[in-house]
């Protein structure tokens, strides 16, 4: 167990935490929501209705949240990281029982004024509960079978609610960070290829027992998209479209035939990245390419060079968690994966997806302004 230290960093002032603020993580960052803007408002048919002021609203909403929490002090998400996680775990089983259902799906839960998807939220609570579980174990504990028994806990309670209401995309993107933080933090190698070989042995029962028939039609169209062009392999096919007609520098803006004639599904929120291909072409859509990869790297670096444990695991988490995102989503797109329902971060409209996103990279500044302070398990 760390002994209880008080650094500088316990001490600064404001000005001393804006000049440790990495604009390099932030600016990026406010490229892509700008982006997301002027996407959203050729989404809308070249008005701001219904789309774009909507999401501005929530812009401003989670920037407000993203500087509250980048100036907090890491001590208080070190405290409240399993307090976090319980609030986020209760609404995602609430949804189970009271949540309201839109596009076969129920995943949103109305809280009268407002509604909100719980399963985007509780990435980043597990993120936080995993870093402060995994902060405070040596090499011999980690390397201990019986010490990831509580983290698998963390997953599988989530997993199975969002799994059935039903969301397997984002069931599998939060498997994909826990493993990925398993891997972070040294688990042993022979544990993920054990779990691989139980996975492809299981694999028949997953496919009749757990799936649910049009997540089977997404695997088969995903094969064979040509299968059933008007029906499972619909989206696909005419993301495939509009992403192609682009070219290389795009149809124009508010120009796209695809989307502006409305045979592109989703255009505002999944397939958004098809709808930016279409009117931007390969350079518009290579663009946002680099953005996201440097805002991956700018993630990498704060984990690094952050000297606490917590604060490194919290920002390789989200770093985790911002990747499977879009690697997902654009992967989905372009016909490399199966479609699964999983937003293009900071890009598709959504509040939920984005002020969950916001509080992670919040959480990331935070982590980064105090990389020098020294954490005992309690925070203090």
């Amino acid at each position: 167990m760390a002994i209880t230290r008080v650094s500088n960093a316990n001490m600064m002032t404001f000005s001393e935490k804006l000049a440790r603020f990495s604009w390099f993580l932030f600016i990026p960052m406010i490229v892509v929501l700008i982006f997301s803007l002027i996407v959203l408002f050729s989404a809308g048919g070249g008005s701001w209705f219904p789309y774009a002021i909507s999401q501005l609203m929530k812009i401003i909403l989670g920037i407000v949240v993203f500087f509250l929490v980048s100036f907090s002090n890491i001590k208080i998400w070190v405290k409240s990281a399993y307090f976090i996680y319980a609030i986020a775990l209760i609404m995602v089983i609430l949804v189970t029982f009271i949540g309201d259902v839109g596009m076969g799906a129920q995943r949103w839960l109305s809280l009268g004024f407002i509604n909100i998807q719980p399963s985007e939220f509780i990435k980043i609570a597990l993120v936080l509960a995993l870093a402060r579980y995994f902060s405070w174990q040596n090499s011999v504990e980690l390397s201990q079978f019986k010490n990831y028994l509580i983290p698998l806990l963390l997953l599988f309670m989530p997993f199975i609610f969002i799994a059935a209401q039903p969301d397997l995309g984002t069931g599998i993107s939060v498997a994909l960070i826990t493993f990925g933080m398993f891997w972070v933090v040294g688990a042993n190698k022979k544990w993920f290829l054990i779990a691989f070989i139980l996975g492809v042995i299981l694999s028949p029962a997953v496919w009749y027992g757990a799936l649910h028939d049009y997540q089977r039609d997404r695997i088969i169209t995903f094969i064979n998209p040509n299968l059933d062009p008007k029906g499972a392999g619909y989206q696909i096919n005419q993301a495939k479209i509009a992403f192609g007609s682009g070219g290389v520098v795009g149809k124009g803006y508010i120009s796209g035939t695809q989307s502006q004639q409305s045979f592109l599904p989703e255009k505002q929120t999944d397939f958004i990245f098809t709808m930016l291909g279409e009117e931007f072409g390969f350079m518009g859509a290579f663009m946002l390419l680099v953005i996201y990869s440097f805002i991956t790297i700018m993630l990498f670096w704060a984990a690094k060079t952050c000297l606490n444990r917590f604060g490194q695991l919290v920002c390789f988490g989200f770093m985790l968690n911002f990747f499977v995102y879009y690697f997902i989503n654009i992967s989905m797109v372009l016909g490399l994966l199966p479609t699964v329902g999983v937003p293009l971060p900071l890009m598709s409209f959504g509040g939920s997806s984005l002020i969950s996103l916001l509080f992670g990279f919040g959480l990331c500044q935070s982590a980064h302004i105090h990389k020098d302070q020294q954490l005992s398990s309690w925070g203090f």
